[in-house]
């Protein structure tokens, strides 16, 4: 089970923390961040005015850390409510202020939701380089939790309505067309997935097919449709360790024969989580490898058109 592996995954006070400063992640400072209230139906985070229905808090972390030899600019962070009556559902956007690359990134949660400090650890780090990274709560307020008895993860994953999430995700895609067109930011997106995330992937972009989104990776998806694979029609970056009983390397391998330009990066001994939940200087190394592979695949499929 996916809990199997994940339920032992390091807080943000652990060493992978530790890690994941090391290679230059954009994280938050150890005191907790001031907020900052915004009275206006607006925020404008990176020079762009983005609409609210209802104020929102911004919070603001500086990072002073270079992603190669490129500065982490300042990057913000805004708690958003989208979309109305039962397709209403809670998200977090981060952005970089500076040097904004005008462009707009899905991120996909694993199972333990958008709140999880290594997805939005993730998400900083996106962000520090010029992207605008929207992750929804893909779960409605009950991911599964790390200290929910491991007996129980089945019913609780039986519980996750597929049919909502998918639906969710296009409520967000939607919000993301909508708020950023009219602020000036392009409307293909990227979309990051991690786990469960990385699975839906898969079923976001058979169904999108190039409508709204220009290129996809999805690190170690689970549960991922074969039989829809060979309607995707944007670039496809797999990224898994050859450890990952979660993710066999043999469905990427049939995904990668099936949809269009889809590309897959195996890593020698990594297991699953390993990009976004490193706990050894080996995954450390290959998730550092693994980002720069997945930075790359953003600007070749996104910004090298603009």
């Amino acid at each position: 089970m996916e809990s199997a592996l994940l339920s032992t995954a390091p807080t943000a006070t652990s060493t992978s923390s530790s890690l994941l400063k090391r290679r230059g992640t954009c994280l938050p400072p150890l005191n907790a961040p001031s907020y900052i209230s915004f009275s206006r139906n607006y925020v404008k985070c990176w020079g762009f005015s983005l609409s609210f229905r209802k104020p929102r808090k911004c919070k603001v972390f500086n990072c002073n850390v270079k992603v190669e030899d490129e500065a982490c600019e300042l990057v913000n962070g805004v708690e958003l409510s989208i979309g109305d009556g039962v397709d209403n559902i809670d998200a977090y956007l981060c952005n970089a202020v500076k040097n904004n690359n005008g462009t707009g990134i899905l991120l996909l949660s694993d199972i333990f939701g958008f709140e999880d400090s290594s997805t939005r650890d993730f998400a900083y780090r996106v962000a520090c380089n010029g992207y605008n990274v929207l992750v929804p709560d893909m779960f409605r307020g009950n991911p599964w939790r790390k200290d929910e008895p491991q007996a129980l993860f089945d019913q609780w994953l039986g519980s996750v309505d597929k049919q909502q999430v998918v639906r969710d995700i296009f409520t967000s895609t939607k919000w993301m067309a909508n708020e950023f067109v009219a602020a000036g930011i392009s409307n293909k997106f990227g979309v990051i997935g991690f786990c469960f995330g990385g699975g839906l992937l898969i079923d976001i972009l058979a169904q999108d097919q190039g409508s709204q989104f220009g290129v996809g990776i999805s690190f170690y998806g689970t549960r991922i449709d074969l039989s829809i694979a060979s309607k995707i029609e944007v670039p496809l970056l797999l990224i898994a360790g050859d450890n990952d009983p979660l993710c066999p390397v043999n469905v990427l391998k049939e995904v990668e024969n099936n949809a269009n330009g889809c590309k897959m990066v195996v890593f020698e001994g990594r297991g699953h989580g390993f990009a976004h939940r490193p706990q050894s200087l080996e995954d450390d190394k290959d998730a550092e490898e693994a980002f720069l592979m997945m930075r790359n695949w953003l600007h070749d499929g996104l910004l090298s058109e603009n």
